[in-house]
């Protein structure tokens, strides 16, 4: 069997200024530019994940709307969800779910990032 190891998230943005802008606003990403074939790179470290910004192009469709098929979300933990609902609140974040007890040991929320991303944000105790 071969051993897979998570690596990275690719997002195609058609302005990957002002998503990488809001990340690090937002969600304290480490924002890391440099060049790639001659052209400008975004790449940035959240939650000590590796996510990658590419310009979205005229072809690319719109952003989709939930529910819809293929990748749903992706989530990043937190000790203390209360407070960092309470800080991401305070910067304008857009939450699509409140916190919600989802068993006895796991918390969840849902915020909205650039181009109608869905981010989950838990707390497992």
């Amino acid at each position: 069997m071969v051993n897979l190891v998570y690596d990275h998230i690719h997002l195609r943005s058609p302005d990957p200024e002002a998503t990488a802008a809001w990340f690090e606003d937002k969600l304290g990403a480490q924002i890391i530019r440099s060049m790639q074939n001659g052209k400008p790179r975004i790449d940035m470290k959240v939650g000590g994940s590796d996510i990658f910004i590419i310009q979205a192009d005229a072809k690319a469709a719109a952003a989709p709307v939930s529910p819809y098929q293929g990748i749903d979300h992706f989530g990043f933990s937190v000790k203390g969800l209360d407070a960092a609902v309470a800080e991401l609140k305070a910067k304008g974040v857009e939450f699509t779910m409140e916190p919600t007890q989802l068993r006895p040991e796991i918390r969840i929320c849902f915020i909205r990032g650039p181009e109608n991303i869905s981010i989950e944000i838990l707390e497992r105790t």
